[in-house]
């Protein structure tokens, strides 16, 4: 109950409860807007209770009335008894104005003002390029201290009445300002008394009280891994749920894809009388194999490049780790691949005519269950090992070329090079193939005209293909394993490899 109550205060203190059931949406295209979004960022960060909170530039990029908007968010926050510390890159006279607030009871910035003696006001830090400090201290009323110090210095030209304070600060400090005046304000600000100042309080403040201790914690995250997980996947189905069209586009691909195989093989199953019949099966279920599995590995890669990047900020919060993600988006995928796998059986297995038997239905299930699972996570993997979306998908398309010339169609396993066979033996596709069709056929023992002579089905399969029906064990095993590997790829992936600029 309290967590809830705190969410509902933090909803009011950022002005997001009008929109709290708002869906974020795809920036620039979908869902709230820039400035909602930059008030979402800081209420995600607030809902940890941080007392201290560093906002990088949190106006950029945004107008003059949501700028104004952000900044009397973050003037809420400061009310609550949080010290703010933000970076503002050419703010306007109302958002530089707006740092000159008294600190609340409490707060490290007034304590440190009241032990030095001043009066509890904003305090601003200008830095020149090369990250040297020209001025740190008070802003005072109407930046009144801060003009007072830039004024004081011998040729520095005096501000104009009702001129921005911020932008006259960047005229008279700059470079060409600096050359001009024949002035360093680096070495300024260091020989000054307000230099010297806060070197005391600095001095004073670094040493710990007596008997204090270090804060130590035995892990980085607030919660335990199973409740992070629970965290992850919960939010993760909400995220799927939210997202209608990319996951019934998914479903629809795969029905009409289904439809299509169906009536191009109607009641054909069954109907074998010559080696060309078979292929004919084998074919249509190669190339639908390829279809769909494309399709599958394409659809996830979007959604999971975008959630990698609110990983790499929720992980360095402390809000979950990368193991707690990569476990709920695999899970996460299994529910819709099930029903794709299903949508699959019902429509074409009795549009082909395969043999009606429950252990046949089933391999069939299982099969297509599989390849769309390893689909689904070789996207994932090619998401957590390239730094972009277009880089994955430039990779893509090459494993699709890989998996298509190995799967054992095009050219058969016991005719494949011998330098080149043990690709097909790792290609997930050609264990696929076999899943679908030893089961099927491997046990059936009519007879049909193969190449000019008379062979059982099993035994041309076996001779030709290599699919024996002595290895389903193996196949099922194999057929499992691909997406295991898949998922284990994709978590070290996420946790090891980090792509981010800043």
């Amino acid at each position: 109950m309290f967590i809830h109550e705190f969410v509902a205060e933090v909803l009011e203190m950022i002005e997001l409860d009008e929109i709290k059931d708002a869906l974020v949406g795809n920036h620039g295209v979908s869902g709230i807007s820039t400035e909602q979004r930059k008030r979402l960022t800081i209420a995600v960060e607030l809902i940890s209770n941080p007392a201290i909170i560093f906002m990088d530039e949190p106006t950029t990029g945004l107008d003059a009335r949501a700028a104004a908007i952000v900044m009397r968010v973050v003037k809420n926050i400061v009310k609550t008894n949080r010290t703010v510390e933000c970076t503002i890159h050419q703010p306007s006279i109302d958002v530089f104005e707006a740092f000159d607030e008294e600190f609340p009871e409490g707060t490290l910035l007034k304590r440190m003002n009241l032990e030095a003696g001043k009066q509890s006001e904003a305090q601003v830090i200008l830095m020149k390029n090369g990250g040297q400090v020209i001025y740190s201290g008070e802003l005072g009323q109407y930046s009144s201290k801060l003009i007072d110090y830039f004024e004081g210095i011998p040729g520095v030209p005096k501000i104009k009445e009702n001129y921005n304070p911020a932008t006259w600060k960047l005229e008279v400090t700059n470079p060409s300002s600096e050359a001009q005046l024949g002035l360093d304000f680096a070495r300024l600000y260091q020989e000054s008394h307000l230099f010297q100042e806060n070197e005391e309080l600095v001095r004073k403040l670094r040493i710990p009280p007596q008997g204090s201790r270090e804060l130590q914690f035995p892990t980085r995250f607030s919660q335990n891994g199973w409740q992070q997980y629970k965290a992850c996947l919960w939010k993760q189905s909400l995220s799927y749920w939210r997202s209608p069209k990319d996951n019934l586009a998914r479903l629809a691909f795969a029905t009409v894809s289904s439809l299509i195989f169906g009536a191009v093989s109607w009641q054909k199953g069954q109907q074998i009388d010559d080696e060309q019949d078979l292929l004919n099966i084998l074919g249509s279920i190669y190339i639908f194999v390829q279809i769909i599995g494309s399709g599958n590995c394409s659809f996830v890669l979007p959604s999971v490049a975008k959630e990698r990047i609110v990983v790499y900020r929720e992980r360095f919060a402390g809000m979950y780790s990368s193991l707690a993600f990569s476990l709920a988006q695999i899970t996460a995928e299994i529910p819709y691949t099930c029903v794709q796998a299903a949508l699959f059986t019902a429509i074409t297995y009795p549009a082909v005519n395969f043999y009606w038997s429950a252990c046949k239905a089933f391999w069939y299930f299982y099969t297509m269950f599989c390849t769309l699972l390893y689909f689904n996570y070789m996207g994932l993997v090619l998401v957590s090992l390239t730094p972009t979306f277009q880089v994955a998908s430039v990779y893509v398309g090459l494993c699709y070329n890989l998996l298509s010339l190995f799967a054992g169609y095009i050219i058969p396993g016991p005719i494949i090079p011998k330098w080149w066979v043990w690709f097909y033996w790792i290609s997930p596709t050609s264990w696929s193939l076999k899943g679908f069709f030893t089961p099927q056929y491997g046990d059936i023992g009519k007879e049909i005209s193969a190449y000019g002579e008379r062979k059982a089905i099993s035994a041309f399969l076996r001779s030709y293909f290599g699919y024996n029906h002595d290895d389903l064990g193996l196949v099922a095993v194999v057929l499992l394993a691909f997406p295991a590997a898949f998922a284990i790829t994709f978590a070290i992936g996420i946790a090891k490899l980090n792509f981010q600029k800043r």
